[in-house]
């Protein structure tokens, strides 16, 4: 079937208002940290329960022990327990974004949401139009992929945000996904075209579909993770009795306990669907070249990834690795997935050059 040049053409519209929308949702979050209110006790309330390997994490990022309240609400930066309103906020037993949430958290946050909610809104239908136009899963190259798997981040911190009340880390994704989803509409953006004939199988919405979804919560796990190396530093500084310096953001986020938390759920959520997504690359594989693995430096690098991400889990299970030395394996492992996403699939020639911008 024909390419619809006239959808393709709408769809890239969408995207660009997204990344407009973005924008203007990440000024929002940040007007919110400038101009909000100084103490939001549902919003710095954070409801992530233990997993394996989840406790407390001491301000030396060492071995860490069960926390009295696992199970339940986490505050900011204390042991003491919160206020009923904010526990309720926090649980996911408060109200949505009504009235009543709006006051608690702060008019920028409802704005900023609202705003988070319409550049997702146009996102998804940008994505939804490509594949119209067409006629396949929009994701067939770079800039295809980029724009699904930023859909998928955007709409993964968006169930963080309302099951956790993770407000607070909407600066942060929104300038990420501004970042990444314009470069994909300025640098690397390819005009529609057909699949090439290695791609033209079922198993493209099978392999990489399970690759953008967890690529996508991966971004957030990352975005994660470095937000708690700054918050930990600051908390290191206060502990040890040295000038905070311009922390004015870092002291409105959740202490480092909560964001370690919630950092480590979110990768939790993403290394099942990675897996099964290696795992049917390598069926593919066979399908299409005769050999499950053939050590293509595209294939080679997801599973250099695959073995990051589960020593993380491993090493938060077993030996008790928490904080720092947690969160440097976890970015570790996303620095292995965007080197293979920016670099060996688009230089380093393999069995995987067709995905690269054309």
């Amino acid at each position: 079937m024909p390419i619809n040049t006239g959808l393709a053409g709408v769809s890239n519209d969408l995207l660009l208002t997204a990344v407009v929308i973005y924008a203007l949702a990440m000024v929002a979050y940040a007007c919110d940290f400038a101009f909000g209110k100084k103490k939001l006790p549902a919003v710095r309330t954070a409801r992530v329960p233990a997993l394996v390997g989840a406790g407390s994490v001491p301000a030396s990022g060492g071995q860490a022990t069960p926390p009295a309240n696992a199970d339940g609400p986490l505050t900011a930066g204390s042991g003491a327990a919160p206020s009923a309103e904010a526990a309720a906020v926090g649980s996911g037993q408060g109200p949505g974004l009504g009235a009543l949430d709006r006051e608690a958290v702060g008019r920028w946050v409802a704005v900023a949401v609202a705003l988070t909610s319409a550049g997702f809104a146009a996102h998804i239908a940008g994505v939804v139009l490509r594949g119209l136009a067409v006629h396949r899963l929009p994701w067939g190259d770079m800039y295809e992929f980029v724009t699904a798997l930023t859909c998928v981040a955007v709409a993964f911190f968006l169930g963080v945000m309302i099951r956790y009340r993770a407000y607070y880390l909407g600066l942060f994704v929104m300038a990420a996904i501004v970042l990444v989803l314009g470069l994909a509409e300025t640098v690397i953006y390819t005009p529609a075209g057909p699949l090439v004939p290695a791609l033209q199988s079922y198993w493209l919405a099978i392999h990489v579909t399970a690759m953008t979804l967890a690529t996508g919560v991966f971004f957030v796990a990352a975005v994660i993770g470095v937000a708690y190396l700054f918050v930990d530093r600051h908390a290191r500084r206060l502990a040890a009795g040295r000038p905070a310096g311009a922390d004015g953001i870092l002291r409105r986020l959740p202490g480092p306990e909560v964001l370690d938390r919630l950092a480590y759920r979110t990768v939790v959520f993403g290394f099942p669907i990675w897996t099964f997504g290696v795992m049917a690359g390598a069926i593919w594989a066979d399908r299409a070249w005769g050999s499950y693995w053939s050590w293509d430096p595209t294939e080679t690098w997801a599973f250099i990834t695959w073995v990051v991400y589960a020593c993380f889990l491993h090493a938060r299970a077993t030996a008790g690795w928490r904080g720092r030395r947690a969160a440097f394996i976890q970015l570790t492992g996303f620095g292995c997935l965007l080197f293979n996403v920016l670099v060996v699939s688009l230089v380093i020639p393999g069995l995987h050059s067709y995905a690269g911008l054309t």
